[in-house]
C-alpha cells in the first residue's frame, strides 16, 4: 500500500513543483531542497548572530524533495539511518543554497533561508535555529499537512501518533551564518 500512494505522490508532485513556484538549486551531487523566494509572515525573530527577521523581509524558503527521500528510504527500516542520510543530504546541498542566494537577481534583499520541519533534531549542527510555530492554527495546519509523509516515511508509528510526538517549527539560517558554514565545510 506504501508503494502505491509513493507512486501517486510521484505523479502528482511535478503539478506540486509548478503550481509553487519552486526551483532547483545548483548542486553538484543533486541538491535535495527544493526553493523559492518568500516574503516572511511570522513575528519577528532574533538569531544568534544577531540577524533580525521581520514580517515581509525576503528570504529562501527551503523544501525537503519528501518523494525522492520517500523513495530512497523505501527499504531502510532504521530510523537512525534514515536520520544520518538526511543530515548528510542537508550539509551536501547548503552549498548549493548559497550559490542560489549569491547568484540570484534579488541577493542583496535576502536575509537568509527558512524552511518548516518536523524533523528539527540535530538542526542546530548544521547551523540552523529552530523557533516554534506560534500561531495554534498555522501550526495544526503544518501538522495535518506534513501527516502523510510522517505515516510514509515510518513503520512503526501510527497517525495519532505522529501527531502527538511531533512538533512542526521553523528553521532558520541567516546568510551570513550560511556562508560561514560552508566555508568551513569546504576547508575540511
Amino acid at each position: 500500500m506504501r508503494d502505491f500512494f509513493i507512486s501517486i505522490w510521484s505523479i502528482i508532485d511535478p503539478l506540486y513543483f509548478q503550481c509553487t513556484r519552486l526551483t532547483y538549486p545548483s548542486c553538484k551531487e543533486g541538491n535535495i531542497f527544493r526553493v523559492r523566494l518568500t516574503k516572511y509572515k511570522g513575528r519577528n525573530i532574533i538569531l544568534s548572530d544577531g540577524t533580525l527577521i521581520n514580517k515581509n523581509d525576503t528570504l529562501v524558503k527551503i523544501h525537503l524533495h519528501n518523494v525522492r527521500l520517500l523513495k530512497e528510504f523505501k527499504n531502510i527500516n532504521s530510523e537512525i539511518r534514515k536520520a544520518k542520510m538526511i543530515y548528510k543530504y542537508v550539509q551536501m546541498s547548503l552549498p548549493g543554497i548559497e550559490n542560489y542566494i549569491q547568484n540570484h537577481t534579488h541577493s542583496k534583499k535576502i536575509k537568509g533561508i527558512i524552511g518548516i520541519t518536523m524533523l528539527n533534531k540535530g538542526c542546530e549542527r548544521l547551523g540552523f535555529e529552530t523557533f516554534e510555530i506560534s500561531h495554534p492554527i498555522y501550526k495544526w495546519f503544518k501538522r495535518i499537512s506534513f501527516l502523510p509523509i510522517e505515516i510514509l516515511s515510518s513503520k512503526n508509528t501510527s497517525d495519532w501518533n505522529v501527531l502527538k510526538l511531533h512538533n512542526p517549527s521553523y528553521l532558520f539560517m541567516s546568510i551570513n551564518k550560511l556562508s560561514k558554514y560552508v566555508q568551513t565545510m569546504s576547508e575540511k
